[in-house]
This record gives structure tokens, C-alpha cells and sequence, in this order.
């Protein structure tokens, strides 16, 4: 009996490498960028950048913006992942219409959320296009429209009209819930990308270049709690067994159980070096927020730099208590700030009330008929929804 060789081994078609058929795609990803930054021609747009972005892509949109007769402003700053908006930088910011930043102070700082509510200014978060050359990935050319029928398809899945629990439950004995009211759901719920807005068009939107991150299934902030540490009982509880987090070079060696009471980290359970680490990190930490991959061709193993964002992958975003030193050591030149840790589950199974939003990792709405139906437009339903890169 010959048995096959795993070196020669070819029983999968070749990449299609064909220069022409690269094109194509290439333009499909630009014109998807397009559509997502929606730079109107009376727009004041300013640059947040830093000094490791390519700069390839600052000129990207410089160009597309000079197109529609905008003339940007571009201002980098070495603590642009400090997660505070420089103070003298405030009078500018408070002119500019549309925001196209890599800096971490545009997720969570007070300051930037008020000036985005009350003026209507709009953002760009570009966490995940920092080279030009993601412009030549699946998750880049996956349409963003697509990325909003999944959206809604998943928030329709949140029950309405009544309290319930949304719970999260794994192999590894993951046991959390989060319990929302009718208030607390409609207060998260109304934000743009929930409503599978995911272009910059409407007033006060915030939304993601590459759209692959999700909005968030639980949000801190969007629940109208203050992010004042033991100013507000969240009835957020459990233990969590994560498989990985951001900064650590390989999955957990051990089942490292991180425990919750109304919101706070009160213990992390393990005897590896890892559970070391994320004991003296997290122990004292808030949950911010619980982020999901909402793009099918986000690289399902991708964790850095803030958790995989392929869909029905879990990261449980924490504040923490303190600066860590390992973040500082790990990843000095990290997105986000030294207080804020990503943990990630990669087959978790999350319900709101007896809905279920995520089945083993797999995001449910990705098999409803209306999202099925909407990948048509684009291609092949089963290769865009559910064929998915390592």
C-alpha cells in the first residue's frame, strides 16, 4: 500500500495569483473603504495618527479626501495609546467634522464621546489598518454592507420587552451572565453600528476601518453606567476560562478560571506562569466591555491587537487597576494602553434569554435566511459567510 507522502501531498486548489484577478479584489476593498469613510466635500477632516502607522495610509485617504476638495489635518502624537486626548490638541479637534484616528482616546475618553454626541462629529477608528497592504485581505473586501445585515441580525436576537440574562457558557466551564433590563437593551441596542450602520455617514456615527470588530454584546458604557469604579452595582457574574489574550505569544497551557462579581475581577485561579501574570494584572480589573467579530473573513486565530474578529469570537475587554508591567514589557508599542487587557474565547456559546447568538464559536446569524439572502448580492453565501481564514 502507497501511502502519500504529506511533503507532496496537493489535494487543494492553488492560490489564484493572477495578477488581474488580484486587481479586482484589490479595487473591491477600495471601493469598500470608500463607501465607508463617506468624506463629504464640506468636510473638516482631521488626522489623529502615530508614529509606527505606514504612512502609506494617511496619503490613501489624503487622496481620496483631496478628491472631494477636503484638505486634511494630520497630528501625531508618542501618547497616542495613553487613552487621554491631549488637552492642547482640544480647539482643533472641536472643529474638525470627521475623525480618522488611530488613537485609543477615540473609543472611551469622555471628552471625545461629548464632542461626538453633542456636534455630531463623526469617526473613524483604525485599529486594524495600519499598513496599506490590508487593503489586499479578505476581511478589507468583505462588504460592509454585509457586515450590517449580520449586525441586525444579531440584534434582533436580544429579546425585547423584558429582562433577561445573556449568559456564556464553554468546553472549559465558562459560567457568566450579564442581566439586562428593557432600558438597559434599548440604550445599547440604538448605537449605528448595532443598527448594521457601519459607514461614517450618519451624525455622531463611530465606526471601524477594516470593519471587522463588531459592536459591542455587552457595553459598559452604552448601559448608561458610569465608568466610575464602585459608583454603580453591575450585575455582571461568573467565572471564565479564556483560551488566550492579547500580548501572550501562545493559547494557555492550563485552564486559567478568571472570576467576576458585578463587573470587577475578584480572582484568577492557576498555578502556570500565565495565570501568574494575569493574576497580578486583572485581579481589581472593571469589564468594559464584551467585543465580537462580525466579519467572516477576519483571520479566525488573528488575536492581536484586540481579540480575533472573526465572528462569534469572544474578547472580554478590561480596565484594569493598574498599569501593568508585563503589557509594558510585551508590547511596548501596543493600541491600547497599558490598563486594558483583551482575554478571548474562541468557542463560546452565548444566549440572550432562550436566544442564541453564538453556538461553539459559530455567530447563528451568519445562517439566518435574511443575512444568507443579502450575501447573494456579493457572491457565493456559503464561501462568504462561513468560509473562514485560519
Amino acid at each position: 500500500m502507497l501511502t502519500p507522502d504529506p511533503q507532496a501531498f496537493s489535494a487543494m486548489p492553488p492560490a489564484n495569483a493572477n495578477e488581474t484577478f488580484l486587481t479586482a479584489q484589490y479595487f473591491q476593498a477600495v471601493d469598500n473603504m470608500i463607501k465607508v469613510f463617506a468624506i463629504r466635500p464640506d468636510d473638516r477632516l482631521l488626522f489623529l495618527s502615530d508614529f509606527l502607522i505606514d504612512p502609506r495610509v494617511f496619503h490613501a485617504i489624503e487622496g481620496i479626501a483631496r478628491a472631494r476638495g477636503v484638505r486634511p489635518e494630520m497630528y501625531m502624537s508618542s501618547n497616542w495609546n495613553t487613552g487621554v486626548f491631549p488637552e492642547e490638541l482640544k480647539p482643533v479637534y472641536e472643529k474638525a467634522t470627521l475623525v480618522v484616528s488611530t488613537w485609543f482616546a477615540s473609543i472611551g475618553d469622555p471628552y471625545c464621546l461629548k464632542v461626538r454626541k453633542d456636534t455630531g462629529q463623526r469617526t473613524v477608528k483604525m485599529t486594524y489598518f495600519r499598513n496599506i497592504d490590508v487593503l489586499k485581505t479578505p476581511q478589507a473586501r468583505f462588504p460592509a454592507e454585509l457586515v450590517g445585515e449580520i449586525t441586525r441580525a444579531t440584534r434582533d436576537l436580544y429579546p425585547k420587552g423584558e429582562s433577561f440574562a445573556l449568559k456564556i457558557t464553554d468546553p472549559r466551564g465558562t459560567d457568566w451572565t450579564a442581566n439586562f433590563t428593557p432600558e438597559m437593551r434599548e440604550n445599547m441596542l440604538s448605537s449605528n453600528r448595532w443598527r448594521g450602520q457601519t459607514t461614517a455617514e450618519e451624525a455622531g456615527a463611530y465606526v471601524h476601518w477594516v470593519p471587522t470588530h463588531g459592536p459591542n454584546v455587552y457595553d459598559r458604557t452604552t448601559l448608561g453606567k458610569k465608568m466610575d469604579r464602585g459608583a454603580t452595582r453591575n450585575d455582571v457574574n461568573g467565572i471564565v476560562y479564556p483560551q488566550s489574550a492579547v500580548g501572550f505569544p501562545k493559547p494557555f497551557s492550563e485552564k486559567i478560571g478568571v472570576v467576576f462579581e458585578n463587573d470587577r475581577i475578584v480572582e484568577v485561579r492557576g498555578r502556570s506562569e500565565e495565570a501568574v501574570i494575569l493574576r497580578d494584572m486583572l485581579v481589581g480589573g472593571v469589564l468594559v466591555e464584551l467585543g465580537c467579530g462580525f466579519n467572516p473573513k477576519a483571520p479566525r486565530q488573528g488575536i492581536y491587537p484586540a481579540g480575533s474578529n472573526s465572528p462569534g469570537a469572544l474578547h472580554f475587554g478590561i480596565e484594569l487597576e493598574k498599569p501593568c508591567a508585563y503589557i509594558q514589557r510585551a508590547m511596548p508599542h501596543w493600541e491600547e494602553p497599558p490598563i486594558h487587557m483583551d482575554l478571548v474565547c474562541l468557542d463560546s456559546t452565548v444566549t440572550a434569554g432562550s436566544n442564541v447568538l453564538v453556538q461553539d464559536g459559530l455567530l447563528t446569524a451568519l445562517r439566518q435566511p435574511q443575512v444568507i439572502e443579502a450575501a447573494r448580492r456579493f457572491g457565493e453565501p456559503v464561501d462568504l459567510l462561513e468560509g473562514w481564514p485560519d
